[in-house]
């Protein structure tokens, strides 16, 4: 084998690397697979993950991923529009529509505030969440970010700066333990969370 091909998978292991949950060995595993696969398998797989990079935007409305302006949650006329779940992450959707417990819409922060990654409330989507509230005047906002420091952090200032509108804020029950993330959560847990919510 070349120098060059040796170079190639050398590389091809350091971007598995960059990936969350994704170790040395694990990265190694995943680049000498894809050798293996047939060149059309390997152009298939390239070509999803160009045109997802391409294709997805932030809803227009919610901030979750969406290959149109609006997402399929904000677009659907059954969702509770007055009932908005605040969560960290896209994959946070996922988890609590599996639930099939909650019928409102999402609001998507992408991250927490987190002083010692320099991340404030300007890098996430909080001022649009303030608009969205000050237009549409929910009758509730729930707040699931994750039973941590910088999740609980997050919700008290969202609830802070929302309490001029009057509007209940809500915090999701802690069937979530503390520590843990939702997206990990299974759904008998993630409905007792939605369930036994309790205003902040």
């Amino acid at each position: 084998m070349s120098d060059y091909n040796v170079t190639s998978i050398s590389v091809l292991i350091e971007q598995f690397e960059k990936l969350p949950g994704i170790g040395s060995k694990s990265a190694r595993r995943l680049a000498y697979h894809i050798m293996k696969l047939p060149k059309a398998e390997v152009l298939e797989f390239s070509d999803a993950l160009r045109n997802t990079h391409l294709k997805i935007k932030h809803c227009k409305i919610c901030a979750n991923f969406t290959d149109e302006n609006v997402c399929n949650v904000c677009s659907d006329k059954v969702r509770d529009n007055y009932t908005i779940c605040v969560v960290e992450e896209a994959k946070d959707v996922l988890a609590l529509e599996r639930t099939k417990e909650f019928s409102g819409v999402y609001h998507v922060l992408h991250g927490v505030i987190s002083p010692m990654l320099g991340i404030g409330p300007d890098e996430l989507t909080i001022k649009e969440l303030l608009k969205r509230v000050s237009s549409n005047l929910p009758k509730e906002v729930i707040m699931a970010t994750n039973p941590n420091v910088e999740g609980e952090a997050t919700a008290m200032y969202i609830s802070k700066i929302l309490k001029p509108f009057n509007i209940k804020v809500s915090r999701l029950a802690y069937g979530i333990p503390v520590g843990a993330d939702i997206e990990y959560a299974d759904e008998i847990t993630l409905s007792r969370a939605l369930k036994g919510r309790c205003e902040i």
